[in-house]
């Protein structure tokens, strides 16, 4: 009897291809991911119709419906006059008027939107405005 004897060989499973096609996935993923500004602050905004301005170098105002102020993200320990106008001329920095959007959650008070464009005249301000969003149509 003529038994043929096979040759084991060790068989190699290339990955190469594999980690390539990973990658490329992998980037193209990030590549068309929208980034969205998402802010830590819960501020429900009030809604009105207009158009939609984005400017980068925009100094943000947000005050919370507990009646918090926020300059740029970052809270303003005292809701004072001054120091709000402290805070808003350390974030201007050496802009002496940049846009200003102001961030109200629909249950903040009055007092506070108008305490914040006070601070935003006194300083001298011109470009503010306020953010809002679309109004929900019906179908």
């Amino acid at each position: 009897m003529n038994f043929k004897h096979k040759n084991n060989e060790d068989f190699e499973l290339n990955l190469t291809p594999l980690i390539d096609v990973v990658f490329l996935l992998l980037i193209f993923f990030m590549v068309t991911t929208t980034f969205d500004r998402e802010t830590q602050l819960k501020i429900e905004l009030p809604q009105a119709a207009g158009e939609q301005k984005k400017d980068e170098n925009v100094m943000e105002v947000s005050i919370d419906a507990n009646g918090r102020f926020f300059v740029n993200q970052n809270e303003v320990v005292n809701p004072g006059l001054a120091t709000i106008k402290k805070a808003m001329l350390q974030a201007a920095g050496d802009n002496k008027t940049p846009p200003l959007l102001i961030s109200a959650d629909a249950k903040a008070t009055h007092q506070s939107v108008i305490t914040v464009l006070d601070a935003a005249g006194q300083l001298g301000f011109v470009n503010i405005t306020f953010a809002a969003n679309e109004p929900k149509t019906d179908p």
